[in-house]
């Protein structure tokens, strides 16, 4: 899962250093996401895994949507 979400990321910010990215990587904070990054991450998420959020998710870190998405899909 971890694997994916790197692509997803590579997707939504080019030229982000994914081999730095961990479960604990913060969203905001380490990657600097601003909301229309969190929106493109979530439409990227939906595409790539067939999935559709059905309620407001938050993300804090790349654990977090990993945890989720282990959870739904």
């Amino acid at each position: 899962m971890l694997e994916k979400l790197k692509e997803i990321l590579c997707k939504v910010l080019p030229g982000i250093d994914v081999e730095s990215v961990t479960m604990e990587t913060r969203l905001i904070e380490d990657l600097k996401f601003d909301s229309l990054a969190l929106m493109m991450m979530s439409m990227e998420i939906e595409d790539a895994f067939d999935f559709r959020f059905n309620e407001f998710v938050q993300f804090e870190t790349i654990g977090d949507a990993c945890s989720y998405l282990e959870s739904r899909i």
